[in-house]
């Protein structure tokens, strides 16, 4: 599957919007769940979702370097608010004229093209959504076109354990089993184990 900057810019969308729908489900008995982001709960989870959009946000007006706008709030005293707020601030940024054509200061990779850097969010937020519904034991609801597009951004992202785990955006890669759908090669790629999260009836 071939997928150009502009096409990440609507499949990002339809991805955040599905984690903040998932995100707005959660009650405030919610927050202190565990997620599959080890020892992180689900507030922490969705601080880091938060800070990630402010940071791309940034990143896409040329300001990824001031590291200000990627730190995580300790508080997260209203983090549904919080992160719906954020995300929109993350799609409007990214609908901006020539977003793809920009170069992003992103932490520990530089510059990145923008068309990659959007592609990194999207898959981000494919997975995020998936850990934010595992999590309150319910499902994500995406197009099959945008689950494949995440397997094929998956599938690109270096496996080189040198550069997975601890300290890093994704834990070391899963093996695939035969047959599997493209949400659950995505998630295995990126160290997630889907079985270990069944939704709950």
């Amino acid at each position: 599957m071939t997928v150009t900057g502009a096409d990440f810019v609507e499949l990002d969308r339809i991805a955040v919007q599905e984690a903040v729908r998932v995100v707005d489900l959660a009650t405030a008995a919610d927050w202190t769940r565990d997620t599959p982001c080890a020892g992180w709960t689900l507030r922490r989870l969705v601080a880091h979702m938060t800070a990630q959009h402010l940071g791309f946000a940034a990143a896409a007006r040329g300001a990824g370097r001031e590291p200000g706008h990627w730190r995580e709030d300790g508080e997260m005293s209203e983090p549904a608010a919080a992160h719906r707020s954020a995300a929109a601030t993350v799609l409007s940024a990214f609908a901006e004229p020539g977003v793809t054509q920009r170069e992003f200061a992103l932490p520990n990779l530089g510059g990145v093209p923008g068309g990659r850097a959007v592609g990194f969010h999207f898959v981000d937020y494919v997975v995020h959504a998936w850990d934010v519904a595992a999590a309150l034991g319910t499902t994500v609801e995406f197009p099959e076109h945008v689950l494949g597009a995440a397997s094929a951004v998956a599938r690109a992202v270096p496996a080189d354990p040198d550069r997975r785990g601890t300290g890093f955006s994704f834990a070391p890669a899963l093996e695939v089993p035969e047959g599997s759908g493209p949400l659950a090669e995505a998630l295995r790629l990126l160290g997630r184990s889907p079985e270990r999260w069944p939704a709950r009836g």
